[in-house]
């Protein structure tokens, strides 16, 4: 099979395998102008190109993932600013990772954007967005990774744009808020070049966080993070949720900046630098991920749309993989990166069991639906046991991926461990929620749509979330399967295959699962609505005024920012229309009153003018008496 996959792949290349790298940038972003040449009204002739497009992508993946080496170099400048390419286990695994969840969420497009006026834009955007992210893993110089990463920045704003094209409002957030991320990695990369003295990736090794260092680290870091939407850089992807077509929830928010944000983090802290376990830099990226996942969650709790709620809950997830990563050990890191790709896996199935709730009833507010089991129960399923594999049931995959993050956090320190098992409570608590609201109790629909006009999805949407549900169980009941292909990445001698090796911890994340299905009982009890459960600490006599200013964006980064900025032009334009007043009145009156007073001093008497000279001739003389 391995061969057939290679063979086919060389094929396609020409018979040069170290040309794949080329192709896994070329060929997505060629047919991508394809998919909108072709003619509007050609729905099939379109679709057929973008899957095509990604199902290459995928076997040129595959290819990549058997061989796992190969390069490129063009040399076309003399600054080592090069297009160098470069495949090793690391990247080979991302970039196949990046071409699966391209398929699916293609696939389950296909059949979401049928009949949508702006399908074609979509699809363009999309294999562009692939084509950058291949180039940005595969990149192996920082300059050609710059340049990748900054084409992200503008699909995202085209596929945002798409959305609400007359009040794109939420697409120059998400510019400004990842403008300034991707400016702070800018910096980063010039500072990281500078000490190694060299802009090649395969040259930047274990370079100590000191000095020019720490700028390097701490801009790198922002840079990853804000990509992966972490906190501060995450408030555009709750907005988005309700303006951009919900495929593009799911590839970028949920699947493509995740993985590309910890896959640069990574490399930051465990190739380009050498962070120490216990170090300031080690805690100050272990204090971004426990603070991003307690505060997103406490947000995606309140929600009464679907989509918002997962939204949040793609921002609270990353902060897993940050804290993970952050703890510099082992078991952190394999825990982090193995969380990545349970996260992308579940969270796509979430996003997409939402666009099939939307597709059917036409909304995803929860306070118009309900009982939607009992209609979609092919769709309740796949999302119950995304639901279970995120909120950390054993033996779902996110239990497995989690337990490893807990211990790394267990061993780092009590505040982190703290704060990982506190999100995991909210969590278990917001989908208890969403479930009961969502697809149990009694059938309710919004107005005008009736229950025989609402069935299961099609066909073409059930595929993609099917098999990322049975993905879910698969990594679970069988994680030493991608383990195996993720702890090779930092070392041999790790396995943290089978059933998690510390008994206590497993016990504890058991009793905090419990207690949130007790809190959820209480409040189904107290309020008698399931999506009602979770008021007692919505509006908790404390939190009801943090939430209160939470709802009405007070915190928001990019509305602060906003502030700022407007209080600065308020500033500036004040100092401007006070130098407009200096020189346009009281210089002119000054002027005036100048010229009025010499005026009246020169009447034309000759007697006035002899006095005057008097004095003028007196003033002299006492000027020479004092200074000669």
């Amino acid at each position: 099979m391995g061969a057939m996959f290679t063979d086919l792949a060389n094929f396609i290349t020409g018979g040069s395998g170290v040309n794949i790298l080329y192709f896994m940038v070329v060929l997505p972003a060629v047919l991508a102008v394809l998919t909108v040449i072709i003619p509007r009204d050609s729905f099939i002739a379109r679709s057929i190109c973008f899957l095509a497009a990604a199902l290459a992508d995928l076997i040129l993946a595959i290819a990549l993932f058997i061989d796992k080496e190969g390069s490129m170099l063009l040399s076309w400048t003399d600054f080592e600013i090069n297009l160098a390419f470069r495949v090793d286990d690391f990247s080979s695994a991302i970039v196949l990772a990046l071409a699966i969840f391209a398929v699916l969420v293609g696939i389950y497009s296909v059949s979401f954007l049928r009949k949508k006026e702006k399908y074609g834009q979509f699809y363009c955007y999309y294999l562009l967005t692939l084509a950058m992210a291949n180039g940005a893993v595969l990149a192996d110089n920082l300059v050609v990774l710059l340049f990748f990463w900054e084409g992200l920045m503008v699909t995202l704003f085209g596929m945002l744009v798409i959305g609400d094209r007359q009040k794109p409002a939420t697409a120059m957030k998400a510019l400004v808020l990842n403008g300034i991320a991707d400016l702070l990695l800018m910096l980063g990369v010039a500072a990281t070049a500078a000490q190694a003295g060299t802009f090649m990736m395969a040259g930047v090794s274990q370079l100590p966080i000191e000095g020019l260092g720490i700028l390097g680290f701490v801009c790198m870091m922002a840079g990853a993070v804000g990509k992966a939407g972490s906190m501060p850089f995450h408030s555009w992807i709750p907005d988005a949720a309700e303006v951009a077509p919900l495929p593009f929830m799911a590839i970028l928010p949920a699947a493509f900046e995740k993985i590309l944000g910890i896959y640069l983090l990574v490399r930051i802290t465990f190739d380009f630098y050498q962070m120490v376990p216990g170090s300031v830099m080690s805690i100050v990226v272990m204090a971004i991920g426990a603070i991003t996942i307690v505060l997103a969650v406490c947000m995606a709790l309140i929600q009464k749309d679907i989509k918002r709620l997962l939204s949040y809950h793609a921002i609270s997830q990353v902060g897993y993989m940050i804290l993970g990563i952050g703890t510099a050990l082992p078991v952190g890191i394999i825990g982090g990166l193995f969380h990545m790709i349970n996260h992308v896996m579940y969270k796509c199935c979430l996003f997409l069991t939402a666009g099939s709730v939307e597709k059917q009833t036409g909304t995803t507010d929860l306070r118009k639906i309900s009982g939607l089991g009992k209609l979609m129960p092919i769709t309740t399923v796949c999302f119950l046991v995304a639901a279970f594999s995120i909120s950390g049931v054993p033996p779902f995959n996110g239990f497995f991926s989690k337990e490893l993050v807990f211990d790394a956090a267990w061993e780092s320190g009590m505040v982190f461990y703290i704060a990982a098992v506190l999100g995991a409570f909210l969590t278990a608590a917001s989908f208890l929620k969403l479930g009961h609201a969502a697809y149990f109790g009694p059938l309710h629909l919004p107005e005008g749509v009736k229950a025989e006009d609402v069935k299961e999805a099609p066909g073409a949407m059930l595929l993609p979330m099917g098999i990322l549900a049975l993905g879910c169980l698969v990594f679970g009941l069988f994680n030493r399967l991608p383990l195996s292909v993720i702890q090779p990445i930092i070392g041999e001698g790790y396995d943290f295959s089978g059933w998690p090796h510390s008994i206590t911890l497993v016990a504890i994340s058991c009793v905090v699962l419990l207690l949130a299905v007790g809190n959820h009982i209480f409040g189904y009890r107290r309020t008698g609505e399931g999506l009602k459960a979770v008021d007692h600490i919505h509006y908790a006599p404390v939190l009801r005024s943090i939430y209160n200013c939470a709802e009405k964006r007070y915190f928001d980064p990019y509305d602060i920012i906003m502030v700022l900025i407007k209080g600065f032009a308020w500033v500036c334009f004040g100092i401007d229309r006070a130098i407009n007043w200096v020189y346009d009145v009281l210089m002119v009156n000054f002027i005036g009153g100048l010229s009025s007073g010499m005026r009246l001093l020169n009447n034309g008497s000759v007697d006035r003018y002899m006095v005057w000279s008097f004095v003028g001739i007196g003033f002299i003389a006492l000027l020479c008496l004092f200074f000669v």
